[in-house]
This record gives structure tokens, sequence and C-alpha cells, in this order.
């Protein structure tokens, strides 16, 4: 995935519009109209940067901004006090689009930081850490390219690009091999979720492909390994926090995949300093 996407374009409009919908008032009423200016943005504390090729679109957008001179790209480890990013031209353009333009950064930016914290975790353990869709509605596009840019990998990006099989999907085609033997018609490779010992046996006898344990304890993980045997993959989810992260994948997985990565990523503190 790129930070070029129509998706992303209409986040930054939507975004945009929202904030300063008539017109930015207060810069209108204190600026005049071509005053010129200069503006860095800062990292307050160490961070992992994602989303910085956003502001190329968004001062185009505005319009009465030099291209930004990036000092740091996304997936770039930033240390406190450090610019990461140096613009140009009209002073009404980056005053109004400054809050926008934090908004993105500082949401991103906390992701990846977050993100690169889960694989600095399990360093040296063949196991990877994965997002889910448990994104801000709008902002998947953005928040799983943060996830790549901390050095995670993205699950499936919808419902439309893979096939996992939950409880409700078994209850509702009459049992699990049933749920699978419909999914295997996609095509695709099948994954599905399993809550106990009972239900991994009865996936591997269906002929799952990738199974993953939901709410399993570290030690029933490595029992489950050892019970899989290597006939399919193995993703442990539920209740994955950077404490227990390298316990999960030292018991064997080969993927961790954590909803926290996005719907629990605090924003990261970076300013934006405008040189007159």
């Amino acid at each position: 995935m790129q930070w070029r996407h129509p998706e992303i374009s209409q986040a930054i409009r939507r975004a945009l519009e929202e904030d300063i919908g008539g017109g930015d008032v207060t810069t209108e009423a204190c600026v005049p109209a071509g005053a010129r200016a200069k503006g860095v943005f800062l990292a307050r504390q160490p961070l992992v940067l994602a989303g910085i090729e956003l502001l190329a679109e968004i001062y185009e957008a505005l319009g009465g901004v030099e291209r930004p001179d990036l000092l740091h790209l996304s997936g770039d480890p930033v240390r406190a006090d450090e610019p990461v990013a140096q613009v140009a031209g009209s002073a009404r353009t980056l005053l109004t689009a400054e809050r926008v333009a934090l908004n993105f950064l500082q949401r991103l930016s906390g992701v990846a930081t977050l993100t690169r914290q889960f694989v600095r975790a399990m360093e040296g353990i063949n196991c990877r850490v994965l997002d889910t869709r448990k994104t801000t509605p709008g902002l998947r596009r953005l928040e799983k390219l943060a996830v790549a840019a901390g050095g995670g990998g993205n699950h499936r990006f919808g419902l439309f690009d893979a096939v996992l099989v939950k409880n409700n999907h078994i209850a509702a085609a009459g049992g699990l091999c049933a749920a699978v033997d419909r999914a295997r018609r996609s095509g695709m490779s099948v994954e599905v979720e399993v809550r106990s010992e009972a239900e991994l046996d009865e996936a591997l006898g269906c002929g799952a492909d990738h199974l993953l344990l939901d709410n399993f304890s570290v030690d029933e993980v490595a029992r489950a390994v050892r019970r899989i045997g290597g006939r399919a993959r193995v993703e442990v989810s539920g209740g994955i926090t950077l404490e227990n992260a390298r316990a999960y994948a030292q018991a064997g997985a080969d993927f961790l995949s954590a909803g926290a990565l996005t719907h629990s990523a605090p924003a990261v503190d970076l300013s934006f300093r405008l040189q007159c």
C-alpha cells in the first residue's frame, strides 16, 4: 500500500472540510492575505514516524505552500526535539492546515510507535505481529500503513480479501466442516477461529489451512502448537499485550494479531512551530 490513494485523498478532504468549514475566521482576521512564513514539525518525544508523506497532499488541497521538505520518512525512528519536516509558503495556509496535519501525524505515528514496541518485544523469534480490522472507521488504509511503518504485518484488509471463519459463521452454516467446505469454494486459504482443543481438532479434520487460537492462555497455545504439529499455520489473538507478546510468540505461534495496534495506540506528541 502507498500513501497516495483515492481513499486517503478522501480522508484528507473530509478532515479539512470538517475543520475549516466556511473558512478559518481567526487566521483570516489576524493574518494579512499576502503574508508568508516558514514552519517546522517537531517530535516532542521519541517515536516512530508515520504519515509524514501526507503533508504534501494536505497543502496541495489548500494551495500556497511549497512542497514540504521531509527530513524523515514513515518508519523512521525519531528522537525527542528532532525536526521531521519543514514547510514554507502562505502563512494563512500553514496556520489553517496545522491541526489537520498534526492530527494525522500524531495518530498514525502513535500506531507505528506502538507497533514497533510489539516488534521489539518479539525480537529474535520467528513470529510476526499483525493488525486487525479494529480500525477507526474511514481510516483503515492509513492505520494499516502505519502498522507497516512500525514493522508489523497487515492481516486481511476487509471482508473481501481473505476467508476467516468465526463461530457465528459456523452457527449459520450448520457446523464447522460445512462452513469450511463452503469457504473452500472461494479458492482462498481458509482460516478458522477456534476456542477450544475440541474445536481445534475438528478444524484440522476439516482441512483448515490456518488456525486462529482465540483467547488461549500461553500454556494452552504451547499445547495446541504441539497438537497441530505443523499441519496448519497458527495465529493467536485475544488479550495480546506488550507484556505477554513475547511469551505467546515463544509458545510457537506463527502470528500474533493484536487489535490494540490500532484501537488502543495513544497519539504521540508532535508540534508545529511557525517562523515568520
